[in-house]
């Protein structure tokens, strides 16, 4: 599958090298357009190549995460090789209240990207994770 283009994710579990699929914190990836924030602490651009999704870490912490992206219903599968080596699968479940006002800013060294209700805040020391209230509408 392509890049996506829109979208407010939470990972709903994480595989590494094969192991069980599990999930210990609460992860939020914001996508809109080229734009990506993940509450982790990295954003940046993703890009598509025809084959991988490559989600390029501009701000934050440094990498490069590279896998491909598959649905299943709702859900989003990713799975990709880490620059160690190492693979992981991630789960992704769409959260509610994504429709509405959108966007991507770059602010110094903060990149903040909005899907409706819910934003992700980056900076050079860490990833925050906020959901705006119903009555918030710009």
């Amino acid at each position: 599958m392509n890049a996506p283009t829109r979208g407010a994710w939470l990972r709903a579990g994480i595989s590494r090298d094969g192991g069980p699929l599990r999930e210990n914190e609460r992860v939020v990836w914001l996508q809109i357009d080229a734009y990506y924030a993940d509450s982790r602490g990295f954003a940046g651009v993703t890009t598509y190549d025809g084959e991988r999704v490559r989600f390029h870490h501009d701000v934050g912490e440094p990498g490069e995460d590279a896998g491909t992206l598959e649905r299943s219903g709702d859900r989003m599968t990713e799975t990709g090789v880490n620059p160690d080596g190492s693979t992981f699968i991630e789960v992704w479940t769409p959260l509610p209240h994504s429709e509405g006002a959108c966007g991507s800013w770059r602010v110094g060294p903060a990149q903040i990207v909005r899907v409706g209700r819910h934003v992700v805040h980056v900076d050079d020391v860490r990833g925050s994770y906020f959901e705006l209230p119903a009555d918030v509408t710009a």
